[in-house]
């Protein structure tokens, strides 16, 4: 019993040390979200120049989730997790200097590789190997509670050491270090905590040659398997929704004057409350009550969409703020456990475990593309429909999303249930 004791105790262990990598990674790259003024003050930015670094970097994520589909099962979660971690924080003692702008774009082009490409699809596919086919729902939507909890402390204490300091130059310096250093300590840790990748070669002397051979094949078989795709495509569609959540804040401004006062508290609880409760949440339903992710996302698909239609075309004029506030963060609150749990479908729908990383690479491309282009559509729908007909739009836009998140999930359901009978 004891080395088994072990075993689940590494498991765990290994597990928390992911979410404190997942939770800290970005942190640099989104160093705007916390420090967008001093950024200006004390680095010499502009709005343009941020937005533009943001953009380049999103494009190089692009690109770099493609490339992971080839990378994630070629090079050991051994090395690629810790070189990512280590890679962020040498990121964050250069970003630290306040280098020219020139070297700020290549800081956050490198950012995007050490995170999208390197961290994030390996982080995926070591989560979904840690656990069992009956795990899944439940390790996924922990993780993801773990990484808005992290994401919170962390965050908040940077921004202690800020104020610490004065909110000078100097304290913002400071913030960044701190930044840099957690997943730099974080990365070490996990070189000792993970394991390295299962060996399947033969000899010595083919190693080299058959570890790329099995590498695009697997990325090749990735792209050929229709379930990949359809677990892919179920994530786009949760995410196109997820998009829209953005523009709750600036509709409950329009539609109910939200007081300055609320905006903030809004924001963290939308942001931050709701990913720490939905994530547990789903992946405890999804792995206990349906026994199915893709289940529970066609039952989230339904509760998202049926509420945002509702929402959509209320008397907003007779309901009061909280009545707003309160219908909001349902359906962020459903969202939220929905993205949880997108990925966990892989395990439901017989994806090979040695072609994970493949598989969480590609479904990363496919799933998380509309934050490249859906932003700007719901935006361009509020520019040229004032007052609340634009957000009505939104909300109907997000509803079809939704709808067509129910017949693609059904299907899924209907595609493994000889499997999952």
């Amino acid at each position: 019993m004891r080395p088994k004791k072990a075993g689940l105790d590494k498991k765990w262990i290994s597990f928390g040390t992911l979410v404190l990598g997942a939770g800290t990674i970005y942190k640099l790259g989104f160093l705007k979200d916390a420090f967008y003024v001093p950024m200006q003050d004390f680095m010499g930015l502009s709005h343009t120049q941020i937005g533009a670094a943001m953009s380049v970097a999103g494009l190089i994520s692009t690109f770099g989730f493609l490339a992971s589909i080839y990378l994630t099962d070629r090079v050991s979660k051994k090395i690629m997790i810790p070189l990512a971690l280590l890679g962020i924080c040498l990121c964050g003692l250069w970003l630290s200097t306040f280098p020219s702008y020139t070297s700020f774009l290549l800081i956050y082009c490198l950012l995007a590789v050490c995170a999208d490409m390197l961290y994030w699809p390996t982080m995926l596919k070591t989560v979904r190997l840690l656990g069992t086919r009956e795990e899944q729902g439940r390790m996924f939507g922990i993780m993801e509670a773990g990484r808005g909890l992290v994401d919170t402390l962390v965050a908040f204490c940077a921004l202690g050491i800020f104020s610490a300091l004065g909110s000078t130059a100097e304290g913002l310096r400071a913030a960044i270090l701190f930044y840099a250093a957690v997943p730099g300590v974080i990365g070490v840790v996990m070189y000792f905590l993970l394991e390295p990748d299962a060996k399947q070669d033969k000899t010595a002397q083919s190693e080299s040659v058959s570890k790329n051979q099995q590498a695009w094949q697997g990325a090749v078989q990735a792209l050929k398997n229709k379930n990949i795709w359809l677990v892919s495509c179920n994530i786009f569609l949760v995410y196109s929704v997820y998009c829209g959540i953005t523009y709750f804040i600036p509709f409950l401004n329009e539609a109910y004057a939200l007081p300055a006062a609320l905006v903030g508290v809004y924001g963290i609880i939308n942001q931050y409350g709701l990913k720490m409760v939905g994530g547990p949440i789903g992946g405890l339903i999804s792995d206990k009550v349906l026994h199915s992710p893709t289940k529970y996302l066609r039952v989230g698909f339904l509760a998202t969409g049926v509420v945002l239609a509702a929402f959509a075309y209320l008397p907003h004029e007779a309901l009061g703020i909280w009545a707003g506030i309160v219908i909001s963060l349902v359906i962020s609150a459903c969202v939220y456990s929905m993205r949880a749990v997108f990925f966990a479908p892989m395990d439901e729908v017989n994806v090979p475990r040695e072609i994970t990383g493949s598989a969480m690479s590609m479904a990363s491309f496919v799933g998380y593309l509309p934050g490249a282009f859906m932003y700007a559509v719901y935006g361009s729908i509020l520019d040229s429909h004032a007052g609340i007909a634009g957000y009505q739009i939104v909300f109907t836009v997000m509803a079809v999303f939704a709808l067509l998140g129910i017949l693609l999930s059904t299907y899924i359901v209907k595609r493994i249930h000889p499997i999952t009978k």
